[in-house]
């Protein structure tokens, strides 16, 4: 049975915004506002560290942000990558996915399409994210430690009641990247994926690795030939992973969630992972999936509301 709507999102950090799409949804708002505001709900939190406004910076201590936006019925795509000083990087995706030419923009030319099209320029670096940034210096130094931390993309994929579909994701990166690194977030058919006659996925982990097999338009490819999303997300990702530690020796975190144009979500991953998830008729919840030795197969629970909230207070715990 169609559900009359649906949303699913990557990580726990969504469990609010969630709630807010799916008001949204419910209200028979749109697919590619359901998205973008709760995003940019994302986005404006500080002490979620790897989006928006308190994600953490490069190795010059430069936030440098990346988003996109997929509309499914025009497959109308934006993007942008490395843009810095520029608050709701996910809105100024939106807006270049109207346009026909120059869709995806980095660095500077995003920065000035941004500042043409009246977006709001905001210093994205907060002094926690900086004294995170001090603090792995050091160890760095002291302990040789590796550098790179932290790869949390917020991605988001809905369904509204008029069947339309939308996917949207957001990230400040890999934690310490190297200046101009970009990783899948940005990049349609890696990052995200949406259609209106199927549905959708978006992936989080190691862009470095998840680019490597274009997850999120093989997941889109594998329900289209009607496999439900929690088996073709499931799948594509242990598929890969196989591939990956075949040819490479090791595959790095791959995470992907999936909607189809039923209404019907899915998830998949090769490590412990959080999502949340909404429909017409499954209330918000946030979810821990982790796998199961031995298997191909992942073990899915919902997220008590405790749980919530001693996530909450970690995450806003002072930087010793």
């Amino acid at each position: 049975m169609k559900r009359e709507w649906g949303m699913i999102a990557t990580w726990r950090m969504a469990g609010d915004a969630i709630k807010l799409g799916a008001e949204i949804l419910n209200e028979k708002g749109k697919c590619q506002d359901a998205v973008e505001k709760a995003i940019m709900q994302v986005e404006d939190y500080p002490f979620y560290k790897s989006v928006g406004y308190g994600g953490l910076p490069n190795e010059d201590c430069e936030v440098e942000l990346d988003a996109a936006f997929m509309d499914g019925k025009t497959l109308s795509i934006g993007a942008v990558a490395g843009i810095r000083d520029y608050k709701n990087p996910v809105s100024i995706a939106r807006k270049l996915s109207e346009d026909k030419f120059n869709i995806f923009l980095v660095g500077a030319g995003a920065e000035a399409y941004a500042h043409k099209n009246g977006f709001v320029r905001q210093n994205m670096l907060t002094e926690r994210a900086k004294k995170t940034w001090e603090k792995r210096k050091k160890e760095i130094y002291e302990k040789n430690l590796s550098p790179y931390d932290g790869h949390d993309t917020v991605c988001m994929i809905a369904l509204d009641k008029e069947s339309d579909m939308a996917a949207a994701t957001s990230t400040s990166g890999l934690f310490m990247k190297k200046r101009g690194r970009v990783g899948d977030s940005p990049v349609s058919g890696s990052g995200f994926y949406v259609n209106n006659d199927i549905g959708g996925a978006a992936a989080t982990g190691l862009g470095e690795d998840i680019m490597k097999g274009c997850l999120s338009y093989e997941v889109v490819q594998r329900m289209k030939k009607g496999e439900h999303p929690q088996e073709a997300a499931q799948g594509a990702v242990m598929d890969f992973t196989e591939e990956l530690k075949k040819r490479r020796g090791h595959a790095g975190a791959i995470s992907i969630i999936a909607l189809n144009n039923k209404g019907e979500w899915g998830i998949g991953t090769n490590v412990e992972f959080t999502f949340a998830a909404a429909t017409s008729d499954e209330k918000p919840q946030v979810y821990i999936a982790n796998p199961i030795e031995g298997t191909r197969n992942v073990k899915i629970e919902a997220i008590s509301q405790e749980y919530m909230e001693e996530y909450k207070k970690s995450i806003q715990k002072p930087i010793e």
